[in-house]
């Protein structure tokens, strides 16, 4: 397996190029916390020009090019997964699961134009889903080659001109994955980019993007609602979680322990569905965090291309700055050992709860009295991405999980899949606006035309 960096580069008009511009920071192998390269982005004038030539694009992406590019994709699967481990320090057997979404985002995109996702006639009335033009993709560092491949497999098929930014501290994967798509799309229908929160912020703010699909902070994803507000352009928000896990009074405490260790360690808790706040009945508060003690100690924590790694570093020393500075002075428990060496962080639960968001393994711990409503304090914090239910009596469980204030809830389950793969994945309050699901992305870079013979149909009343 290849785990060399790729040179950051750029995908202009048609041509490769390198990112000259420095950001001003170096990247980080994750398990040793040493230097690997300098952050570079693309030179002001490649953005620009790759603005032009997108306002400019006229050719079509038809499913047979999605095809090819998934096609293209699968051989480069192995390779891509250890870029993302390398990278971010999310453990290889993590990465590699994920792989099915890089290649399978464009065959799932090609099936769904091919059964007809852009044409919805009425009663001989023509309803056509027509391409909002050129789209911007802004994709996180935690999932780089996913989110990249998901958001421009739809935007493609909706038949957008795109421009891919990657994540500034997380542009390897990027690179492969675009080369595939520009080996099988028409001149000027993709492109890529890099740069840091200056370029994200040329892009955003240009009135010949149509539509902006972002994945990240709420920070940013106000930053972009803002830019995009007064030009009335649609964006597709997904942002911070700050996900409640409610356990109920008769949970099975063996579950409630493996529900709360996942998604506390999850993606190495960088990931926008991970636990933020454990909603925990009071009587059997101490209980459950010894079980969760337990399992989170037996977790394997090392480097993130070794197969038997459970938990992994955190991407960059300023990551895991943040989370010491985001439980300072604060009642806390970390669980299990971590080397002395790289960018590691121990799985910590807070003992107060917290009012915002700690992206990485941290969460507040919450109880509640046998009186409380527990759905209550789940939504007492403006977020609703993602919830969680543990409980015996499931149908009991359902009742709660439907009274939580959150696009997506799970009861008795904490995987990193959604539900289904064809619901959508709605983000609620500061959690972001718009659906991110298999359909909803495809349908938000597309606009309806409808076009029928007036009088030609009448309402009748009785």
């Amino acid at each position: 397996m290849d785990t060399r960096l790729t040179p950051i580069t750029d995908f202009v008009d048609g041509e490769w190029g390198e990112a000259t511009t420095d950001l001003g920071f170096d990247l980080e192998d994750p398990a040793t916390g040493a230097t690997t390269v300098r952050a570079t982005g693309s030179a002001p004038e490649r953005v620009e020009r790759s603005l032009e030539v997108a306002a400019a694009a006229r050719g079509r992406v038809d499913p047979d090019m999605l095809d090819a590019i998934a096609d293209a994709l699968e051989p480069e699967l192995d390779a891509i997964a250890a870029l993302d481990a390398v990278s971010t320090g999310v453990p290889l057997r993590q990465t590699a699961p994920l792989g099915v979404i890089v290649s399978g985002s464009f065959r799932l995109a090609a099936q769904q134009v091919r059964d007809g996702i852009l044409r919805a006639d009425r009663d001989g009335v023509e309803v056509r889903r027509l391409p909002l033009g050129p789209s911007l993709c802004l994709v996180p560092w935690n999932a780089p080659a996913p989110m990249a491949a998901h958001k421009v497999a739809n935007a493609l098929a909706a038949g957008c001109p795109v421009i891919l930014k990657a994540s500034e501290v997380s542009p390897f994967s990027s690179v492969t994955v675009a080369r595939a798509i520009a080996a099988h799309v028409p001149p000027g229908m993709f492109q890529l980019v890099h740069g840091g929160p200056e370029t994200g912020e040329r892009l955003v703010s240009d009135p010949r993007i149509k539509a902006v699909s972002f994945t990240g902070g709420v920070a940013g994803g106000r930053a972009v609602a803002t830019a995009s507000a007064a030009l009335l352009r649609p964006v597709q928000l997904e942002l911070g979680g700050h996900n409640p896990l409610v356990v109920l009074p008769d949970a099975d405490i063996d579950t409630a322990a493996r529900m709360a260790a996942e998604l506390l360690t999850t993606l190495n808790g960088q990931w926008c569905r991970a636990l933020g706040r454990l909603i925990l009945p009071a009587r059997l508060a101490g209980e459950i965090m010894e079980a969760i003690g337990e399992r989170l100690g037996k977790l394997t924590v090392g480097p993130p291309l070794d197969p038997g790694t459970d938990l992994g570093p955190q991407i960059h020393s300023r990551q895991t700055r943040m989370l010491r500075a985001a439980i300072a002075d604060r009642p806390a428990r970390s669980f299990g050992s971590v080397p002395a060496i790289g960018n590691y962080f121990a799985p910590t639960l807070v003992e107060e709860d917290l009012p915002d968001e700690v992206f990485g393994p941290v969460a507040a711990v919450v109880t509640y009295e046998a009186d409380a409503d527990p759905a209550e304090i789940a939504n007492a914090v403006p977020y609703g991405l993602e919830g969680y239910v543990c409980g015996t009596d499931t149908e009991r469980a359902l009742a709660v999980a439907r009274t939580i204030r959150a696009g997506e809830v799970k009861v008795n389950g904490s995987t990193i899949m959604s539900l289904n793969l064809m619901t959508p994945r709605p983000a609620w309050g500061l959690s972001g606006l718009g659906e991110e699901g298999t359909a909803e992305t495809l349908l938000f870079f597309t606009g309806a035309r409808v076009v029928g013979v007036e009088g030609r149909f009448a309402l009748h009343t009785s």
